[in-house]
């Protein structure tokens, strides 16, 4: 009776131990996860506007934060000396035509040199390119929107003399402008291709598909990071969104090393090498054994082990391993 008690005190507590272990099946596959960060938001492109003439501005129709549409005057100078100036050129090559007249007429009639002829060319050509340089000068009096844009800064006020190349205003395009800055490290940027497809996250306004379009070759002096620009095309000024505000940026990749992906209750520790110990069960389901793999990664959810690609397939004791007795 004392044998038939044992033995069914013995099943029970095989059956109770078979209960409180679960596994799962684990194949080799490419690493893959998702880098997030925060960045700002930013104008892809900017311009900075001003003019091509001497004068003083006379008129200047937007201030900083105001938006323009294409073709719109957004600055203009007095235009007093650059029209008298246009007027006196446009006489000296009025008087240079008459001079070509009245030489060619004195070479027909054998009372003028060809020398006197040529120099009277020469001459009209001059006049003819001087006028052109006033005429231009005039019509580049103005400053009118390249785009439809939005005013960034302004850097002069009426009243100011100005100059060629003086700075009047920085503008940016509304149109597929607005890109995302984000900064990753050595290892994350290797993980990033140029036209890659992200997630974007912004605060209040939604998500948003963005993709790469720009990778830097050489690292940001702070900290040796890679600062990246994620272009997001369906955004724009209308939006509500500022230069300057915080994006969650999600980007996933695929990379050519294999790993196990095991949940990380399946890690039993590290060892003292720093390789992570896991419970495997036979095929048949007839033993268990502690296997070693380096570990490729770890965060809150998985333990990636590394591996190659011609791996079987691993039983993994997920949970319930403390309960399990493997002989050495």
């Amino acid at each position: 009776m004392k044998y038939l008690k044992f033995l069914i005190l013995a099943l029970f507590c095989t059956s109770a131990v078979s209960q409180n272990y679960e596994t799962t099946q684990v194949v080799v596959e490419p690493f893959s996860d998702t880098i997030q960060r925060t960045g700002k938001l930013a104008f892809k492109n900017t311009v900075l506007l001003t003019f091509k003439a001497n004068g003083y501005l006379a008129k200047l129709a937007v201030d900083e934060g105001d938006a323009f549409k294409k073709g719109q005057l957004l600055a203009s100078l007095d235009t007093t000396e650059l029209l008298a100036d246009k007027n006196s050129k446009y006489a000296q090559l009025l008087q240079a035509k008459r001079e070509l007249t009245r030489a060619k007429g004195l070479l027909n009639k054998k009372l003028g040199s060809q020398q006197e002829l040529e120099l009277a060319e020469t001459h009209l050509e001059t006049s003819r390119s001087a006028y052109q340089v006033a005429f231009y000068n005039l019509e580049k009096a103005v400053i009118e929107a390249p785009f439809d844009g939005v005013v960034l800064s302004r850097h002069t006020d009426l009243g100011e003399l100005q100059a060629p190349g003086k700075q009047v205003l920085r503008v940016a395009s509304l149109a597929k402008n607005w890109v995302v800055k984000v900064a990753l490290t050595g290892t994350e940027i290797n993980q990033v291709k140029l036209q890659q497809l992200v997630d974007v996250v912004i605060a209040g306004k939604g998500r948003f598909q963005g993709q790469v379009v720009k990778i830097p070759a050489i690292a940001n002096t702070d900290g040796n990071l890679f600062l990246i620009d994620v272009l997001l095309p369906e955004l724009d000024l209308s939006s509500g969104v500022i230069a300057g505000q915080l994006a969650d940026v999600n980007i996933h990749f695929s990379s050519d090393e294999f790993v196990y992906r095991l949940p990380i209750d399946a890690l039993i520790s590290v060892d003292d090498n720093g390789k992570a110990i896991i419970l495997t069960e036979d095929d048949g389901g007839d033993g268990f054994e502690h296997r070693y793999f380096d570990i490729h990664k770890i965060d809150n959810q998985f333990v990636y082990l590394s591996a190659s690609s011609h791996e079987t397939t691993l039983q993994v004791v997920v949970r319930g391993w403390q309960h399990i007795q493997v002989e050495k």
